[in-house]
């Protein structure tokens, strides 16, 4: 087999799809496990403090995780429109890497939104640890970077949505 025919037959459409789900998932979701972390840490020292805190904490907590959520549902979508999970379908390179491309503004913004939500609402930690009932201006400056996360997964969905193998 000459090299050629070994990356003809590595970089096919489905191993493309296949490729462009996996970073999806896995950038999205290694931002959201990041920023989940940041949160976590700050949290801990707040709850150490003050235990009662902890729905609050738990809230501020959470929101960087929508990122790796995102990832999944594109993810998933992809896998869908390949057959994966039944009807396969036989696509072409360049329908694969239309595929690919499509997965990589939720890859990519995922992973750095991921990260800034969760250090903004590390931050908004330390401003419900400090002042009592400022937990909607601490949610409200996370859900910001939230924003970007969104559109992301709109520009990654909306290809994937109208695309016809």
């Amino acid at each position: 087999m000459t090299f050629t025919e070994f990356l003809t037959a590595i970089f096919t459409g489905q191993n493309l799809a296949l490729l462009g789900a996996a970073l999806a998932a896995t950038f999205a979701c290694i931002g959201s496990a990041k920023g989940v972390g940041i949160v976590g840490e700050a949290a801990s020292g707040m709850l150490a403090d003050d235990p009662s805190k902890f729905g609050q904490a738990l809230l501020l907590q959470a929101l960087p995780g929508t990122q790796g959520i995102y990832g999944l549902v594109t993810a998933f979508l992809i896998l869908m429109k390949i057959g994966l999970f039944g009807g396969e379908v036989d696509l072409e390179f360049a329908q694969g890497m239309y595929l690919l491309a499509a997965a990589l503004p939720i890859a990519i913004v995922g992973y750095f939104s991921g990260i800034a939500q969760g250090r903004v609402a590390a931050a908004g930690v330390g401003l419900v640890s400090r002042r009592d009932g400022q937990i909607v201006k601490a949610i409200t400056s996370a859900a910001l970077v939230e924003t970007y996360a969104i559109f992301a997964l709109l520009v990654s969905m909306l290809p994937i949505l109208f695309f016809n193998p």
